[in-house]
């Protein structure tokens, strides 16, 4: 990447929508439709269960593995930012298949367009589910979907009115999920279909009009602008006011781009503590594991103790963020997942004499320099490439992207 230079390495980067090799590899899995959930006492019920954390299990793995796998890991990685934008667990939605159909959903629009994403996500089984929209009746509105779709979702806290509120949860009636297939049907029967008046506009909505309406308000692009550079470049510094201009069409894949080719990563001021997904997926990549090959159970494990496991947000506001990932039970879950992890590696590109190991691994991990305390560390560890590595990333240089 150094010798390419950086519009090269900026366009390497960027580079999606291409034949990979890589997410070719993976196989998708297959979940069958459950059906409803059996009586306590019925016979099917253990088969039901054992069926529904099986599949939990194997999604999680196939997402890892695909993180891990792809050769131009663009589309994922923006996969993931969504995931943690319309936060939907499945500690609550239980079923894999509307999980993995939600998953699909947010892929197929990481990188297009935002209103198209934001309309099709407001008709998502889970995320309706997750949001109680199955509990909103005519005469009884439930208000959860409505204002998170506005608050954490499009526009923002405090851009919006109690007003807003109650008529955007009147256009979001008439909508039911069958779970267990993640299918959403409309009953125009059970629909408010008068005008509505949501943030200064007046129209007959329903879920899909009034996401184009929500969107569509400038708002909306200062609100995703911001999102992004805070989980992408900096939880302490503003975005400039001009990056909002590139997603004036609401274009995902122009807001990513003009971020990418920013200058804001030359910034000290910018950096970012890596979330534990971030570490572990740039972690396998480097020692070219598949997450798969890890004993599930106790990845899994690692990782929610981490407190970031795919497909198991904590709340529908997403996972924390910033100095949170930096705790001592962290620490201590990185180390014992790289324990695992290390038995698989390839440690190859570190598997060279001991005075040249500390810029080998600062090679091999993309690190510009080792402060002068992790280089003393490196170099008084001992010779073995798997030492190395592990100190290497448990590293303060490596944890937090400066």
């Amino acid at each position: 990447m150094l010798q390419r230079g950086i519009k090269a390495t900026q366009a390497t980067v960027l580079a999606h929508g291409r034949v990979d090799p890589g997410l070719d590899s993976i196989a998708t899995p297959t979940f069958a439709n459950l059906g409803q959930i059996p009586d306590a006492n019925a016979p099917s019920v253990t088969a039901f269960w054992n069926a529904v954390y099986s599949g939990q299990t194997e999604l999680v793995s196939w997402w890892l593995d695909r993180m891990v796998a792809a050769d131009h890991p663009l589309s994922e990685r923006m996969t993931w930012f969504w995931h943690g934008h319309w936060a939907t667990s499945v500690d609550k939605v239980i079923y894999p298949l509307t999980m993995q159909k939600q998953n699909e959903t947010l892929r197929k629009y990481a990188l297009a367009n935002f209103k198209d994403m934001a309309r099709e996500m407001v008709v998502d089984g889970a995320f309706n589910f997750w949001l109680d929209n199955e509990e909103n009746y005519l005469s009884s509105p439930n208000e959860n979907l409505a204002r998170e779709l506005m608050e954490l979702m499009t526009i923002g806290v405090n851009n919006f009115t109690q007003h807003d509120v109650t008529a955007a949860a009147r256009a979001l009636t008439g909508y039911s999920t069958n779970l267990s297939s993640g299918t959403v049907t409309f009953d125009a029967q059970k629909h408010f279909s008068h005008p509505l008046t949501v943030l200064g506009t007046t129209s007959k909505l329903d879920a899909r009009s009034l996401a184009s309406l929500i969107v569509s308000n400038g708002l909306n692009a200062k609100f995703i602008t911001e999102r992004m550079w805070f989980r992408f470049v900096s939880a302490t510094t503003k975005p400039p006011a001009a990056l909002a201009r590139s997603f004036a069409t609401r274009n995902n894949f122009s807001l990513v781009s003009a971020l990418v080719r920013s200058n804001a990563w030359s910034n000290p001021a910018n950096s970012l503590v890596k979330s534990p997904i971030e570490w572990f997926v740039g972690a396998c990549r480097a020692m070219k594991i598949r997450p798969s090959s890890i004993n599930a159970g106790n990845l899994h494990w690692y990782l929610s103790q981490m407190g970031q496991l795919p497909f198991n947000p904590p709340n529908v506001g997403g996972w924390p963020y910033g100095q949170a990932w930096l705790s001592g039970a962290a620490f201590q879950y990185r180390f014992m997942a790289l324990e695992l992890m290390v038995a698989e590696a390839d440690l190859s590109p570190i598997n060279v004499p001991k005075s040249k190991m500390v810029q080998a691994c600062a090679d091999w991990l993309g690190i510009p320099e080792w402060s002068r305390r992790t280089a003393s560390t490196l170099a008084a560890s001992s010779a073995t490439p798997a030492e190395f590595a592990t100190v290497a990333l448990l590293s303060p240089e490596y944890v937090v992207s400066a």
